[in-house]
């Protein structure tokens, strides 16, 4: 019988399930449990519990990290560009953005709705930490995969036509941010519940026709885009339910009252915030 040399293969077993240098082969993904992810971060920015919710984030990047899972990596950091820029950590925050875009790329997703949340959130990001110029193509990227996408998220595609707008607003296109927070609220008018976010846009609007005309000239405008942001949020609590979204659009929204100088609404979303927050 001739001789048959042995190779590394009949003789030894990779040293774990996840060391397998000795097939010459990646160890498998392990995807983490990404519903688990996001039902326990819902519950801690419903108690407003930034803390615990950065904890929970790191603990599983971590775990998609370890299990070389870049689907989870990637919406874990998306998640984290929104904290970080809500704690006002710019730097962490564009860094993470980077990160999310290059996983974008690299799992073959940039021209897709997912890749589009990234681009968008690098965008509110480098808007929100004075690179609204820099932002805009970003923004006009991730607006081109929901102008081309069959069934595009009306909540989300919402989101990035307002925060674009806030970013051209900031460069001084007052006529093209205008028109993005129209289609902003024509978008959030077929979304059941958005009226907490139609509310928003109404105040952005506000603080827009401030920035263009003067708050003199604006007066009038003003006092009647703060009028409707309120009407939004003052519909019945069986209409418009008081959860965590309600109270962090009234804390988001009570200073840009108070600023206008309709102090008794200001005060009372911050109490409604308050009572929200404290119940949960």
């Amino acid at each position: 019988m001739p001789f048959t040399p042995l190779e590394s293969t009949d003789f030894l077993d990779p040293r774990c399930p996840f060391c397998t240098d000795a097939w010459g082969k990646e160890p498998p993904a392990h995807p983490i449990d990404t519903d688990r992810v996001f039902v326990k971060l819902d519950e801690y920015f419903s108690k407003n519990d930034t803390a615990a919710a950065e904890r929970h984030l790191a603990y599983w990047l971590a775990e998609a990290e370890e299990g070389r899972d870049l689907r989870g990596e990637f919406l874990v950091r998306n998640e984290r560009i929104g904290l970080f820029r809500k704690l006002g950590r710019g730097p962490e925050a564009l860094a993470e953005a980077e990160k999310t875009v290059a996983l974008a790329e690299r799992l073959g997703i940039a021209d897709e709705l997912g890749g589009a949340t990234a681009y968008a959130n690098q965008a509110t990001a480098m808007k929100a930490f004075g690179r609204a110029e820099e932002s805009l193509p970003v923004f006009l990227r991730a607006l081109a995969v929901y102008e081309q996408a069959a069934r595009p998220d009306p909540y989300r595609y919402a989101g990035v036509c307002n925060n674009f707008a806030l970013a051209l607003a900031d460069c001084g296109e007052y006529a093209e941010a205008r028109r993005m927070y129209t289609r902003a609220m024509d978008l959030l008018a077929a979304v059941e519940g958005a009226e907490p976010e139609i509310a928003v846009t109404w105040l952005n609007l506000a603080n827009l026709a401030e920035a263009e005309y003067g708050l003199e000239a604006a007066e009038a405008e003003i006092s009647e885009d703060v009028g409707r942001a309120w009407e939004l949020l003052d519909r019945p609590a069986e209409e418009l339910p008081r959860d965590g979204n309600y109270a962090f659009v009234c804390e988001k929204c009570a200073p840009t009252f108070h600023y206008y100088g309709f102090f008794v609404w200001g005060a009372e979303l911050e109490e409604r915030a308050r009572m929200i927050y404290e119940r949960t």
